[in-house]
């Protein structure tokens, strides 16, 4: 019964990864701390790194946490936890920093319905400089407007 349950709180937390990425990246990077997200949409320096990395950070000392408390403090299911905050992570970076922003050149190629419609909906979300009128927020989930040709 454990690892039913060890499995759907993996699952559960990386479903509701891509929910909070999309909460976060709505209110919070185009909200209150768009000083960070800004040069995301529009770089205003030559460095490799951007602010909006800062947000990266954020999550995987989450996840880390989680890692703390189930190996220190004997809470077991903060391993399913800290895995599926630490698996939506390594999905996001690999979607959003390799593939579509290609923050390393691999995946160029990849062109199935799934990658041409991620594409899309993030060169939409892109096209917006400013924090405000804002579109497709998500980045593994997006609106299926994006996958019609």
């Amino acid at each position: 019964m454990q690892i039913f349950l060890w499995i759907l709180i993996f699952f559960g937390t990386f479903a509701i990864m891509e929910f909070n990425a999309w909460f976060t990246h709505k209110y919070i990077m185009h909200g209150f701390l768009w000083s960070l997200h800004k040069d995301h949409h529009h770089k205003d320096h030559k460095s490799w790194f951007e602010r909006n990395d800062a947000f990266f950070i954020f999550y995987a000392v989450i996840s880390m946490i989680c890692f703390y408390l189930w190996s220190y403090e004997n809470i077991w299911y903060c391993l399913p936890l800290g895995l599926g905050i630490l698996a939506y992570g390594i999905a996001y970076f690999t979607v959003h920093d390799i593939f579509i922003h290609q923050r390393f050149k691999i995946f160029r190629n990849a062109n199935n319905w799934y990658a041409k419609g991620v594409r899309r909906a993030h060169k939409m979300h892109h096209k917006h400089l400013g924090k405000d009128d804002g579109e497709c927020f998500g980045m593994l989930v997006v609106p299926f407007k994006y996958f019609k040709k």
